[in-house]
């Protein structure tokens, strides 16, 4: 379920994918939602193109670091490309 960044409290977050259209957002929080996982969604900025790079808008969604990994293997196994893990996370026991 969408949460705000408040339920969080100060627990680390992770990036797991980054929407760049806004249909492609909203069919990922629907998926989100229904498989019940709490996560935080919002509009930040990254570099896209090949030839000309331009700075572009996307939804960028995050989970607890500690849910992270079974997270990106919900996203694979429901057809999306999640964003790499972070560095520490992959190191964390």
């Amino acid at each position: 379920m969408r949460q705000d960044a408040e339920f969080f409290d100060d627990r680390e977050l992770d990036l797991i994918y980054i929407g760049k259209r806004l249909a492609e957002a909203q069919a990922l929080e629907a998926l989100l939602t229904e498989a019940g996982w709490d996560y935080y969604v919002e509009a930040d900025e990254y570099s896209g193109g090949i030839l000309f790079v331009t700075k572009r808008t996307g939804a960028f969604f995050y989970v607890l670091l500690d849910k992270a990994p079974e997270a990106r293997e919900f996203l694979k196994a429901n057809g999306y490309k999640p964003q790499p893990a972070l560095p520490s996370a992959a190191t964390s026991d």
